[in-house]
């Protein structure tokens, strides 16, 4: 964005950080809550005092003017955005970085960084917009390579073809999610694709992680909008063929799709486009009782129905990011279409929600196509908090707090036990290592067979003791979701972090198959290692 730096230790721009007036008040939220937490404010060190290690490896002169040895550019590859890697950059602790930035501006480019990266067994990170909360972009490697690449695909970011007679378009995978939407729009479509990560994401990252984005129901995953892909490989191009859909053997695309770039480097692929919508209705509807919202929650998940939004809110998240005091939670509500009016069908999802003592405290809202609207309070005070928390982590990590969140999936019988499993394992954890704190729960994402809830931590910690703290909490609720029946991750990836629970998680045949195919697509073993899977022995 013309005008604005991204920052090198923290979420999005350095000109969006939190500050002034709203630090106040994020720290008077805290210290109502918290009160003994110790918001002594801790800034990240210049990125010349960091002391980066020199480069290990020369590029040869025909890639030379695509690489970057910026310590600046350097320090920015080295990490994702999750709690524990702002708290380390914060401190400081940026100690594995890569030796390279490395930007094709042509598919040949990555075939060409490829090649020389497997003749001189340099490992090669794939790099979208280095969103990841899960390790997946850090050089975390060892002494197995002698040096390593972050391959940024950030200057392949163009929408190449568009086909409005099938509603698709063939689309580079470094394109961010606001240009690719400015893109679209003179098409009078969208790919509709909204990750909180969306300013700050690229088309192949939400394709290498699954990621999941702007509809709570059917199109919940990128996986649901790809038509066709291509991704190079050391083995060679994968192109898969253009068609709606395909019995015809496993599927190519479902290969890559979650490889999280240990196959191949995904380049550009073929996505699905809608119109633009129209019409739009929404609600908010209060519960007195958490058991009776989640029922209503899933009666609507179960309806065919299909709501774009479909959020429930625990009494904890209501009042935290929404202002909203409640007993039982608030369900934010939302049907969109480019075709028809929707207030019919969010009137039967307000219907349901009555059946089980839902309420209306504040009026819906519709939009018919010339744009008017009628706002909701608590739905609109969530979405704009929803937009700023990765800010507020930032400004609240560097004051000493733990402020992380973990995501999972679970059928919706096993819920109930799941959701108490998970604050029973935070708050023991968060009383092993002597922290105050509370955890929310929110929805963000529903099946007729079960929710994906979403938890969030806000506790005080010890300045330069979160890292620890937070791991040690990481890690029992991790288990307790295994031992629950849920998925260690439902659209965060695995990346490092996540590897000893998907170990835990992924059938045995599935791990001899994808080593199996690691091998074939990537003889060398120079992509991404370390993420998903590791050599036999």
């Amino acid at each position: 964005m013309a005008g604005k730096h991204r920052s090198w230790w923290g979420w999005g721009h350095v000109e969006d950080a939190v500050s002034g007036a709203e630090a106040t008040a994020l720290a008077g939220r805290v210290r109502t809550l918290l009160p003994d937490a110790d918001l002594t404010e801790h800034l990240a060190p210049p990125v010349a005092e960091l002391g980066l290690r020199p480069p290990r490896v020369d590029p040869p002169t025909s890639l030379a003017p695509l690489c970057s040895t910026d310590p600046a550019d350097r320090a920015a590859h080295t990490h994702g955005k999750a709690f524990r890697d702002v708290v380390r950059n914060l401190r400081g602790e940026v100690h594995h970085p890569p030796d390279l930035v490395v930007r094709p501006v042509t598919e040949q480019d990555v075939v060409d960084v490829l090649d020389w990266c497997a003749r001189r067994n340099v490992a090669v990170i794939p790099y979208g917009g280095g969103s990841s909360v899960v390790g997946g972009v850090e050089p975390r490697l060892g002494d197995a390579y002698p040096a390593a690449v972050s391959l940024d695909l950030g200057r392949l970011d163009r929408v190449l073809e568009v086909d409005p007679t099938s509603r698709a378009a063939r689309i580079q995978a470094g394109v961010f999610g606001p240009a690719l939407e400015a893109q679209l729009r003179s098409h009078d479509l969208t790919l509709r694709h909204f990750p909180q990560s969306f300013e700050f994401s690229t088309l192949g990252g939400w394709l290498a992680t699954r990621a999941g984005g702007h509809y709570a129901t059917v199109l919940t995953h990128i996986d649901d909008l790809v038509e066709s892909m291509r991704v190079v490989t050391p083995a060679g191009v994968s192109q898969s063929r253009r068609l709606p859909g395909s019995g015809a053997g496993p599927s190519p695309d479902r290969l890559f799709l979650g490889s999280e770039g240990v196959l191949g480097v995904i380049t550009e692929a073929w996505m699905r486009l809608q119109d633009r919508p129209r019409w739009r209705a929404g609600a908010s509807v209060h519960f007195t009782d958490y058991d009776e919202a989640v029922t209503a929650t899933r009666a609507i998940a179960q309806s065919g129905l299909h709501p774009s939004n479909c959020r429930l809110l625990d009494p904890a998240e209501a009042l935290l990011n929404a202002g909203t005091p409640t007993t039982g939670g608030v369900l934010v509500l939302g049907f969109e279409s480019a075709d028809h009016p929707v207030t019919p069908w969010l009137d039967r999802a307000v219907e349901l929600c009555r059946d089980h003592g839902g309420v209306l405290p504040e009026t819906s809202r519709g939009d018919d196509s010339t744009g008017r609207r009628q706002r909701t309070t608590a739905a609109d005070t969530w979405r704009s908090a929803f937009l700023r928390m990765p800010y507020q982590r930032d400004a609240l990590a560097a004051r000493s707090m733990i402020v992380e969140t973990f995501e999972t999936a679970c059928t919706w019988d096993r819920f109930p036990a799941l959701r108490a499993a998970v604050l029973d394992a935070a708050g023991e954890a968060l009383r092993a290592v002597a922290a105050t704190g509370v955890v929310t729960c929110r929805f963000t994402h529903v099946y007729p067979d079960g929710p994906a809830p979403y938890f969030g931590v806000y506790a005080t910690g010890r300045w330069g003791a979160t890292l620890a703290q937070w791991d040690q909490i990481k890690r029992a609720v991790s288990d307790a979701l295994l031992a629950a029946g849920g998925t260690i991750t439902h659209h965060h990836a695995v990346g490092r972090d996540h590897r000893p629970w998907y170990d835990r998680q992924r059938p045995d045949p599935v791990a001899l198959a994808l080593r199996a195919t690691k091998s074939a697509l990537d003889p060398s073993w120079i992509l991404n290692p370390g993420v998903l899977v590791d050599p036999a022995g």
